[in-house]
């Protein structure tokens, strides 16, 4: 017994240490068919080196790859539907024929571009907004996966929320969505899209599946994605890279879009529309690289027999460099790195001497979001010096916007960036511009300005007021120069052409008048609300005139005309120029050769209110009171002979409120006309106040001027009126005939007849003494028989069959189900 005792125990112990390692197997095999199964993403180690920041752990590639090849929404995300107005955008993208996709890549940069704005911004106040790493870095990076056709865009800016991914690309859409959708249809011209602020959806142009990956510090990490099928989902992204901060959006693009896959174009495409944006563009190159690796067997056998034909100390000189150095070769590699696409220095801190035109244009293009062919009007490069330093380029858009004066007196956005010390601030300064000239483009980067305070505090710092009025004088400079470069302008016309005449003259031509004719309303408004610079705004007035013959002028060249003894500068204003020739109030200026200008925009009404002189010369109304033509011997006398008419004739039309009436010394072939007085509102300024929307006819009465009729006594109408008035100023027909005339000269004077109906009764009843009609015939009463007739012909005509009851109760049973 004992003799089995000590093998038995022996035989325990060992099997006691076999079931332990066999369990902890069993574990293991079990942890490993379930790591096949679940297969969780693995996130890369020492994610801060990775060199690219948008690479994935080859797994998580793979698997996204299936999915997004399915070109499906993933069924966990949230679903919503586009706005209206997306959709409808969306849909012209999609389906357009518009050939330049190009597009699509310089929208994406300058979002990307705006986002890194913001950040920046914000980090003035809160360094720790930035973070660390790679995160600190504010970059635009491109990235292509040819194998899968994705392109991805990557920024280290603001990021966005969840709520911001839904109201910035989906469901609440900016005011300029319509604006662009309605240019859209009538211009067809896709390239404007960025100025309208939904430059993202032209993604659509090249890809039919977009995801946009965003993180903000505020929130979690989101995925929007969308087919432009009118829907859109947005999950927790809890599969991709982490971003840190930012946004990556990534376009799986059309098999037709297969050309943005190519290194070579995109970097042409960012040279061309993104050189001059302001953070560093990175594109994840190719680039082929001779490198030294280890040789051949082979060749290291052919090397060492022919060393051996050598003599011996060369031999064992080989031989110990061979124990030292191993045995290479050179090979051609293709290795990736980071590229930088945009290292041009910002324009505005170079001399503009050594800026070419071609650059400027670029920069214009790249700032204004404005990508079309056309070249900025002018530019103005320059830096101030003194009290308050600042570099500045202001460029005059070849187009005024779409919506320029739709909300002038509202918007308080301008078109200047405002930079301190290369640092992008703001946009929305309305201090820099007075708002007369918010359509020039461009930026001011300024040294005097502090950095760390907010935009409020900035807008009230002292050195903004010197910096706004050195900009204006510069701004007007550049304009005037527009007109001293033309040789077509009116003051250039009677220039001796003593510089030579060339291509870059012929370029000039008509360029003023391009520029008057997109943003001359501005320069009447500065006219208005500049007192300051009234007189230098209105050198570059342009009009039309009496003597123009169809083209512009300007007060200069009306003033250089004037005739001897002339002291004032004659105007009228109107609907359109056609009317205003035919006007009645011309015909003795006309007649003594005098020049009118033609004013034809309703704001002309409100200019000519402010601009009361230019170079000591009056500037005088000839539809109002006050003309002076010169002295007359015979009209003290003429003003005798038609006494007892005029005063006559004004105790006639005292129902009218007319104030006076009097002789005329405007008038040739009209017998009479309607003037006002000299300060209040014209026949064209009454219309005008009287077509607003929101006018108050009780609160215009005050500002209406004064109605004088002034009537032309060589006419032989009013002579004939006066002898019968003599014989009889009873008579009723002599009365109509007056106030006849009277509404008559108030029409074609430009005034709105209280009564027209009282005007048309007028009228028939001279038809009628024309035709010898009795004034007292009556109108021919309608035969009734016919009527009659009619009514008997309806009492017997057979009724219409009526339906049956079972039809009745189906077409009640289908009326209650409908």
């Amino acid at each position: 017994m004992r003799k089995w005792t000590i093998p038995s125990v022996l035989l325990v112990l060992f099997l006691l240490c076999a079931l332990p390692d066999q369990g902890r197997k069993l574990g293991a095999n079990a942890e490993g068919e379930a790591d096949e199964l679940v297969d969780p993403p693995k996130v890369e180690e020492k994610l801060g080196a990775v060199p690219n920041g948008l690479s994935t752990d080859s797994d998580v590639a793979k698997r996204e790859a299936e999915s997004m090849s399915k070109r499906s929404l993933r069924s966990n995300a949230e679903k919503f539907e586009f706005q209206a107005e997306v959709s409808r955008l969306m849909d012209i993208i999609i389906n357009s024929l518009y050939s330049n996709k190009d597009i699509f890549l310089r929208e994406i940069i300058s979002n990307a571009s705006d986002a890194l704005d913001k950040i920046r911004f914000l980090s003035l106040t809160d360094k720790e907004i930035l973070g660390e790493g790679d995160n600190a870095k504010l970059e635009i990076q491109i990235k292509l996966d040819k194998e899968n056709k994705i392109l991805s865009i990557r920024d280290r800016g603001i990021g966005m929320t969840k709520e911001d991914l839904i109201k910035h690309l989906g469901t609440i859409a900016k005011s300029g969505t319509s604006a662009f959708v309605e240019k859209m249809q009538t211009s067809g011209d896709l390239n404007l899209i960025g100025q309208f602020g939904v430059g993202f959806y032209s993604v659509y142009l090249v890809a039919d599946y977009v995801e946009v990956i965003s993180k903000h510090n505020d929130d979690k990490q989101y995925v929007w994605e969308s087919k432009a099928d009118g829907a859109f989902a947005i999950s927790e992204d809890t599969w991709n890279e982490p971003l840190g901060r930012g946004t990556e959006i990534k376009l799986h693009l059309r098999e037709e879009a297969a050309e943005y896959l190519e290194e070579s174009k995109l970097k042409d495409l960012v040279k061309k529309y993104s050189e001059f944006i302001s953070f560093p563009i990175y594109l994840w190159a190719s680039k082929e690289v001779d490198v030294e690796v280890p040789a051949d067997e082979d060749e290291s056998t052919e090397k060492s027999s022919s060393e051996e034909e050598g003599d011996e100390d060369a031999e064992k000189t080989d031989d110990e460099d061979a124990e030292k150095k191993p045995k290479t070769k050179k090979v051609t590699e293709t290795t990736y790195e980071w590229e930088l696409l945009n290292d041009v220095k910002a324009i505005w801190l170079r001399n503009p001497k050594e800026v070419t035109e071609e650059e400027y244009t670029k920069f214009y293009h790249s700032l204004a979001k404005d990508f079309s062919d056309e070249k900025p009007l002018a530019w103005s490069h320059f830096t101030a010096e003194g009290d308050v330093e600042f570099k500045a380029v202001l460029f005059v858009p070849p187009k005024a916007p779409h919506d320029l004066y739709e909300s002038y007196y509202n918007s308080n956005k301008s078109n200047l960036k405002l930079y301190v010390r290369r640092v992008f601030i703001s946009d929305e300064f309305d201090e820099l511009l007075p708002k007369y000239l918010n359509f020039l483009k461009g930026l001011v980067d300024s040294d005097t300005l502090p950095l760390n305070v907010s935009r409020e505090m900035l807008q009230q710092h002292s050195s903004l007021k010197t910096i706004k009025k050195k900009l204006i004088r510069k701004a007007l400079d550049m304009i005037r120069k527009i007109a001293e470069e033309d040789p077509e302008d009116a003051n250039n016309k009677d220039k001796k052409d003593t510089e030579k005449s060339g291509d870059e003259d012929d370029e000039k031509k008509g360029q003023y008048a391009k520029f008057w004719n997109e943003f001359g309303k501005s320069i009447k408004l500065g006219i208005i609300e500049d007192a300051t610079n009234r007189n230098r705004l209105a050198k570059l007035l342009r009009f039309e005139s009496t003597k123009s013959d169809g083209q512009l002028t300007s007060l200069d060249q009306y003033i250089s005309r004037m005739k001897s003894g002339q002291k004032d500068i004659f105007y009228i204003t109107g609907n359109s120029k056609e009317q205003l020739e035919k006007s009645p109030f011309l015909e003795r200026l006309k007649k003594k050769n005098y020049e009118v200008i033609l004013f034809t925009d309703p704001v002309d009404e409100y200019l000519m209110q402010y601009l009361m002189d230019y170079e000591d010369k009056k500037f005088q109304n000839v539809s109002k009171e006050g003309l002076k033509l010169g002295k007359d011997s015979k009209d003290k006398d003429l003003k005798e002979s038609y006494k007892e008419l005029t005063k006559w004739w004004k105790s006639a039309l005292a129902s009218d409120n007319i104030d006076d009436v009097k002789i005329s010394n405007r008038l040739d072939n009209t017998p009479c006309v309607v003037v006002t007085s000299k300060y209040g509102w014209s026949a064209n300024m009454e219309r005008i106040m009287q077509s607003q929307t929101l006018s108050d006819a009780s609160k215009q009465a005050y500002m209406r001027g004064k109605r004088v009729l002034e009537i032309n006594p060589r006419h032989p109408i009013i002579k004939e009126l006066r002898e019968r008035v003599v014989k009889d100023p009873e008579d009723e027909s002599v009365k109509n005939t007056a106030q006849l005339m009277y509404q008559t000269a108030l029409m074609e004077s430009g005034f709105m007849l209280s009564d027209p109906k009282d005007f048309a009764s007028r009228i028939y009843d001279s038809v009628k003494s024309g035709l010898n009609i009795s004034p007292d015939a009556a109108v021919e009463e309608e035969d009734d028989a016919e009527e009659a007739e009619t009514e008997s012909e309806e009492a017997s005509a057979p009724p219409k069959d009526k339906p049956d009851a079972t039809e009745d109760a189906e077409t009640t049973e289908a009326k209650d189900e409908l």
